[in-house]
């Protein structure tokens, strides 16, 4: 299950990145790095009535930052996706390998905030 939720994951990015003109690497970043965590603060927005501003400052950040490395943007991606492989290496330590950290972490962790936000948005 773990391994199938991990390769359809990997797929849709990889599928993605590809009808983008993007490389894998840098279609991992924009989607965990800046579309999830926008999504996350429009929902954020509505809920504590700060519409857009949350939002408006993230999008502006993740300009600066792809601005910044326009020129470099697959390097800067690759980098940035080998310090997030990284980071799921390490939970090796705690019994997890590399598919079942990734699950957790970029699949399950985000789903929650997701549902968590979603009931925000309804109760409030």
């Amino acid at each position: 299950m773990i391994a199938r939720i991990f390769d359809m994951t990997a797929q849709w990015l990889l599928t993605t990145s590809q009808k983008l003109h993007l490389t894998y690497n840098e279609m991992n970043i924009v989607v965990y790095y800046m579309m999830v965590p926008l999504t996350w603060l429009i929902m954020l927005d509505a809920i504590i009535g700060s519409w857009p501003w949350l939002s408006v400052a993230w999008c502006a950040a993740c300009l600066i930052a792809v601005t910044a490395h326009r020129k470099n943007f697959g390097p800067w991606c690759d980098s940035v996706f080998q310090r997030s492989v990284d980071f799921l290496l390490w939970f090796r330590r705690v019994g997890w390998d590399y598919t079942l950290a990734s699950v957790i972490i970029c699949v399950a962790v985000p789903l929650l905030i997701y549902a968590i936000l979603t009931i925000l948005l309804i109760i409030l």
